[in-house]
């Protein structure tokens, strides 16, 4: 694996630093650093979505034949790298990186030309239908059932059950949702994957705030819901094959290194002007300088793992269990830095304002600071980092079982 970039990227890399030091602009940018919770508000996710739709470059991910930009792998990792220091904001995860990979790889042409394009304009805002409330680690065990009738108004599934910790399902329009369509088969072989329109009677929607005070997930809940069979994606029982192609994306289809890379480095400069109570600043002191330094190590030796996965995508290869790892490492390096941050920052990091949002002109006052104001949320947000998309746990089983053959 060559890490050195070529000519040809580092050009690149100066054509994406020109752009973002052009159209990022200031309000998009406060907005990332001001919100504590994994998903940024709509307003400012989709804000972002737009400049670099226009630009052409929103879908970097996605094959040039259905919108996307045709870049190399590498070329996407430059890509999130820049973004991620120069503190612009995650992408809308949840429909272009999850939902529309699998309508470009598994649906019809149809589908592909319906929803591609309405993802890519913002149209469509998807949510998650996967967990439910017993069936979350063991997601193969969902209820929701899906019952296929046809009358004279067409084929179409009556869905039943209810679907948790769905995250911005009280903004989205649409819900990818996995429904058991077969009571009789085992369970990994009776379940479909559904595309549903949000916005139709049967349908309502529970928030669930969290313990950082933030409205980002909730409970949905699905009472003869009607969904077309030209909405089911790939066929009757293939639910679970693509969730788990969809689950490989979500563990391993962004760089986490870069994001946590900024966020650590931000993490060191407000050391630099905080006391350590001796006289001298936390930058300072050995302890703290320990502690930062195995951080970061660990950080750099994801980084080397995340490159290693896009070295063999370039070759060909599938991203494959390799994702759990990148998964379980990522989110036990992001709570260990907003740990830091909450020890950092001391008695003033345990401000919890509970408004929000936390930028514009409305954002509450800070008392000592935006770092002390998200520090709180942001710690407790990313608790669940090791939990959403398959627990540590779940991770560790995989990796044992797939990489190590135990």
């Amino acid at each position: 694996m060559d890490l050195d970039l070529s000519p040809q990227d580092l050009a690149f890399r100066d054509e994406v630093r020109a752009f973002l030091a052009e159209n990022l602009t200031a309000e998009i940018r406060d907005g990332a650093a001001a919100t504590p919770s994994v998903f940024v508000e709509p307003e400012i996710g989709q804000a972002w979505n737009a400049v670099l739709h226009r630009k052409g470059w929103l879908a970097y991910q996605w094959p040039r034949e259905y919108g996307g930009t045709g870049w190399s792998p590498v070329q996407r990792y430059i890509f999130e790298k820049e973004c991620a220091e120069a503190g612009a904001p995650n992408l809308t995860v949840l429909g272009l990186k999850l939902v529309a990979p699998v309508i470009y790889a598994f649906g019809t042409p149809e589908q592909k030309a319906h929803y591609l394009p309405r993802i890519l304009s913002g149209e469509d805002y998807w949510c998650q239908g996967f967990s439910e409330p017993a069936s979350g680690s063991d997601l193969a065990s969902l209820q929701c059932r899906a019952v296929r009738v046809s009358d004279e108004r067409g084929e179409r599934y009556v869905v039943n059950g209810s679907k948790i910790w769905t995250t911005h399902a009280h903004w989205a329009n649409r819900m990818f949702c996995l429904a058991r369509t077969d009571a009789s088969a085992h369970k990994n072989a009776g379940i479909s994957f559904l595309l549903v329109d949000m916005n139709q009677p049967g349908i309502s929607v529970r928030p669930i705030l969290t313990l950082a005070g933030d409205h980002e997930v909730n409970q949905v809940f699905l009472e003869d819901v009607e969904v077309p069979v030209s909405d089911r994606v790939g066929a009757e029982g293939d639910g679970w094959k693509l969730a788990k192609f969809l689950l490989e994306n979500e563990r391993g289809g962004s760089c986490h290194a870069p994001k946590l890379a900024y966020d650590l480095r931000r993490i060191e400069a407000d050391a630099t002007a905080q006391p350590d109570g001796h006289g001298g600043t936390m930058a300072g002191n050995a302890e703290w300088r320990r502690r930062v330094a195995r951080i970061r190590l660990g950080v750099e030796s994801l980084e080397m793992i995340e490159l290693k996965i896009l070295s063999e995508i370039a070759h060909g290869q599938k991203p494959g269990p390799q994702t759990s790892l990148v998964k379980l490492l990522a989110s036990n390096l992001r709570q260990d830095i907003d740990l830091l941050a909450m020890d950092l920052l001391g008695v003033a990091g345990l401000e919890l304002e509970r408004q929000r949002p936390l930028y514009g002109a409305q954002a509450p006052q800070a008392v000592h600071g935006l770092p002390s104001q998200v520090a709180a949320a942001r710690y407790l947000n990313s608790r669940a980092w090791t939990i959403f998309g398959g627990t540590n746990e779940v991770q560790a089983g995989i990796i044992a079982k797939t990489v190590l053959h135990l």
